[in-house]
């Protein structure tokens, strides 16, 4: 297979990833006097700060991914490739893909980052991560099909287990997720399962850290903190997970929670591409870069 690039007498720059930095790149660059090649292993974008709605049925996938062909059908010189790149090969300006190797004057990489477990291969194997539409998708299929197993168990230690949903990382995406489950708890599944006694239910939401959005401003924090705990979160800070076999959450400190359900939100890890010199990788993978934001 070949990735059958039209040869041009312009510059060619070539951006791996499609997501907000390479596609915003991309845009900014239609229309003017370079070859733009953007490549991404979709054929869309995915609007990543609304994966908590896809995951509780507030909006459907369609809502949140965009066509990047339909993005560029005015724009001249912006080419699509679904692709994902085996190798760079940076003393030959050259990409090894899986549609074949791609040629480059100029390479922006902006391949985001995924899900970040910590080595805990368990927790991995058990939890559910919200990085994709498709990890979105699988969350709101898990609560659906452990409500629809809950209507015909009649055991309360396994009841609570179907019905509780534990969402580690008191982040953005942990905090909305958390929320968005909790008024779920409260004004709709009582109607979609009103054989089920919702006092079983509990959203929990654990956060390493001494507070919820750590990141942002103190008022920001206390603010969630409230509504949080407004709306009938379990709010757990200072709490580490050890490990979750998909029935048990087992915390640092001895302690346990029951839940089938475990939402992964407590961290990221940067996407790695082969090729590029072992120095120029820090912390979490991240791409190190200087002044000028180059490799």
């Amino acid at each position: 297979m070949k990735a059958n690039l039209p040869e041009t007498n312009q510059k060619r720059i070539v951006i791996i990833g499609g997501g907000f930095g390479g596609l915003k790149l991309a845009r900014e660059l239609s229309n003017k006097n370079y070859q733009v090649i953007l490549i991404d292993k979709n054929n869309y974008h995915q609007f990543q700060p609304l994966f908590y709605q896809v995951a509780t049925a507030g909006l459907e996938p369609s809502s949140i991914s965009f066509p990047f062909r339909k993005i560029f059908q005015k724009s001249k010189n912006v080419l699509i490739r679904v692709a994902e790149i085996i190798r760079i090969h940076p003393d030959q300006n050259s990409l090894e893909s899986n549609i074949g190797v791609i040629n480059y004057d100029y390479l922006v990489i902006a391949i985001g980052a995924d899900t970040n477990f910590f080595g805990n291969q368990r927790i991995m194997e058990n939890a559910i991560p919200m990085k994709s539409v498709g990890e979105a998708l699988a969350l709101r299929n898990t609560i659906l099909l452990n409500y629809e197993q809950a209507v015909l168990v009649e055991n309360e230690e396994e009841l609570t287990g179907l019905m509780t949903i534990v969402v580690v990382g008191g982040g953005p995406t942990g905090v909305e997720v958390s929320g968005t489950l909790a008024e779920m708890k409260n004004l709709v599944l009582p109607k979609d399962y009103p054989e089920l006694d919702f006092k079983l239910m509990q959203v929990y939401l654990l956060e390493g850290s001494p507070k919820v959005l750590g990141s942002f401003s103190e008022k920001a924090s206390e603010k969630a903190k409230e509504y949080l705990i407004k709306l009938g979160v379990n709010l757990k800070c200072n709490a580490r997970v050890k490990d979750y076999d998909g029935k048990l959450v087992t915390l640092e400190d001895g302690t346990s929670i029951r839940s089938s359900t475990l939402v992964w939100a407590a961290g990221i890890i940067g996407n790695k591409l082969e090729g590029l010199n072992e120095k120029a990788i820090g912390r979490g993978n991240r791409i190190l870069v200087d002044r000028y934001n180059q490799v």
